[in-house]
């Protein structure tokens, strides 16, 4: 922070970190939320994932590293709070491979971020399927692959849209720091 011709100038890097710490209570708490939503029978494991609202929030509106750690630090704290160890690895496999792939399309321009939320819950379930695919059994876990590409879908699109009417309802002014 600094103070130039009486106003209160708050850095980039502030605002991002600001931004991270807000970001990473919402997405705690939509995912406490979410772990109290009985888990569909049909799909072992499937949730909405709505504190990936947050992370593709901040992919847009932050940097990369800070979207990352917020990721990172959402995923363990989940983990320690109301999963197990075993949700950890789970969680870690899929969020690392959906933000390498939401990152990567979100940098060609070529996509806005409803159809990069898409392609991370995508990548999200075929890594946790690769997972479990090496734990429990290829023959076991492949008739699970049509349904979890289209939760990847379902959810993705709803995240994306969720985080588009932010990215509209929040100014970008508020979190970088004006020219």
């Amino acid at each position: 922070m600094s103070k130039q011709d009486g106003a209160l100038r708050i850095s980039s890097e502030a605002r991002y970190i600001a931004a991270g710490a807000a970001g990473l209570g919402l997405a705690l708490l939509l995912s406490y939320v979410e772990s109290l939503i009985p888990v569909l029978q049909p799909l072992p494991g499937v949730k909405a994932g709505l504190a990936n609202v947050v992370t593709v929030f901040l992919l847009y509106r932050t940097r990369a590293l800070y979207a990352g750690i917020v990721l990172a630090l959402r995923i363990a704290l989940t983990a320690l709070l109301f999963g197990t160890l075993f949700s950890f690895f789970f969680s870690l496999a899929g969020g690392v491979v959906s933000f390498v792939v939401m990152l990567l399309l979100k940098k060609t321009g070529l996509f806005r971020a409803s159809g990069v939320s898409i392609s991370g819950g995508v990548a999200h379930n075929l890594a946790q399927l690769v997972i479990a695919g090496f734990l429990i059994g290829w023959k076991e876990i492949y008739s699970l692959l049509p349904l979890l590409l289209v939760s990847g879908v379902a959810a993705g699109l709803v995240i994306g849209l969720i985080a588009v009417l932010l990215l509209k309802m929040i100014p970008e002014k508020l979190i970088r720091k004006p020219d």
